[in-house]
């Protein structure tokens, strides 16, 4: 998964956590549920964003 695909995502989980929340209220487990998912999503775009700044910066010292 890329990163347009990974920001996709985020803003989708967003969207229906916001929703869960409100039809269901902040503390219950769907809503903790999503509130997860939507945690790894960012992780996961967080890891491959530090990952592509590694491989770019490691070209630039290479093509030096």
């Amino acid at each position: 998964m890329d990163t347009d695909e990974l920001v996709k995502g985020i803003n989708q989980m967003r969207k229906s956590l916001i929703s869960i929340a409100k039809e269901t209220g902040l503390n219950s487990n769907e809503t903790l549920y999503c509130s997860k998912e939507l945690d790894e999503l960012i992780t996961r775009y967080q890891k491959l964003k530090m990952k592509n700044k590694q491989e770019f910066v490691q070209k630039s010292c290479i093509t030096q």
